[in-house]
């Protein structure tokens, strides 16, 4: 999609418009603290929703800005998560450590990687990112002395958060944790991508051969924000693993790679707030549809997918057309 004439004419004064918060993201992050009023017994599903938000918002970072599709996100939130857990079976079980130690190890995986990334496009890009995700779950598989394997990581103990908020079976720490840890990275990503090099992303995703052209080196981009992406998918699986005190192989999945591209699909890419959106929209949806027939529904998750794609095709953020904010991607 070509940039619009007025931030082409005037980018500084255009990303300084994008960056400024509207009334309408304010009653969404208030309407976030809803379920501590109004919907107790859902605040676990709701901790559930900000982690899958987070993971969602580190998918957007490279593939709504950069144009990198991957199929195997899944392996830097499992990082994320086994760090974590890992950690606490030590005996450093503080939450703030964890949630830093994963991003690190994801971030560092990231890094490694983005070298191999940053070479590839398209139908390439997506069969090595799968490859690379298949390649981490079947590390985690064998070295099942570290990781539990099929059995789980064992002697999963979080402590209380800052020392005095233990994690409670209503899920309220878990909600407010998360919800913060969401919310800050978001700051993070907006101001990210309301910059120059927000811009120079989405020039990238584009048109990555002429943008070294203009003074915008393509590689070295996409390092960065893949790199800067991992880490965030890294304290997803982070707070995943000390929200439940579990960690299995699952988080390592094909499944939950597919899982949270279908929520940005749901929500729209390339808006930030998309992949918020979408995951609350397929947990909801998970929960109502696994209530009603626990076999059958991924169908039911499947039929939404089509009908959103068809009549929908930018996502549930796309096609409302929102305010500048909401839309941080120049169209």
């Amino acid at each position: 999609m070509a940039f619009t004439r007025t931030a082409a004419a005037d980018p500084h004064r255009h990303l300084h418009a994008q960056a400024q918060w509207q009334p309408i993201e304010l009653v969404f992050w208030a309407a976030t603290l809803i379920p501590f009023f109004l919907f107790p017994k859902y605040l676990a599903l709701a901790s559930q929703i900000a982690i899958a938000a987070l993971f969602a918002l580190s998918l957007d970072l490279i593939l709504g800005y950069a144009g990198i599709v991957s199929l195997g996100h899944a392996a830097l939130f499992g990082v994320g998560a086994y760090t974590a857990g890992l950690l606490s079976t030590l005996g450093w079980g503080d939450p703030l450590l964890g949630l830093a130690a994963g991003a690190v190890a994801a971030g560092l995986l990231g890094y490694v990687t983005s070298f191999i990334i940053a070479r590839f496009r398209h139908l390439a890009l997506i069969m090595i990112t799968l490859g690379l995700g298949q390649l981490i779950h079947e590390v985690a598989n064998k070295a099942s002395w570290l990781t539990g394997g099929s059995d789980g990581l064992q002697g999963v103990r979080i402590g209380p958060l800052l020392g005095r908020f233990p994690f409670d079976l209503y899920g309220y720490t878990a909600y407010a944790y998360s919800l913060v840890v969401l919310f800050v990275v978001f700051v993070f990503a907006r101001r990210l991508v309301n910059s120059p090099f927000g811009l120079a992303l989405r020039g990238i995703r584009e048109n990555p051969v002429r943008m070294p052209a203009i003074g915008a080196p393509s590689p070295a981009h996409v390092r960065k924000i893949y790199t800067i992406a991992a880490a965030i998918a890294g304290m997803a699986g982070a707070l995943l693993a000390q929200t439940t005190s579990t960690v299995s192989l699952g988080v390592l999945d094909f499944q939950r790679s597919a899982d949270v591209l279908v929520m940005l699909i749901l929500g729209g890419a390339g808006w930030l707030y998309g992949g918020i959106v979408g995951a609350i929209i397929f947990m909801v949806a998970r929960d109502q549809f696994s209530g009603i027939n626990p076999q059958l529904w991924y169908f039911w998750i499947g039929l939404l997918l089509v009908c959103v794609v068809m009549f929908l095709p930018n996502g549930v953020l796309g096609c409302l057309q929102l305010a500048a904010p909401w839309r941080s991607k120049a169209s």
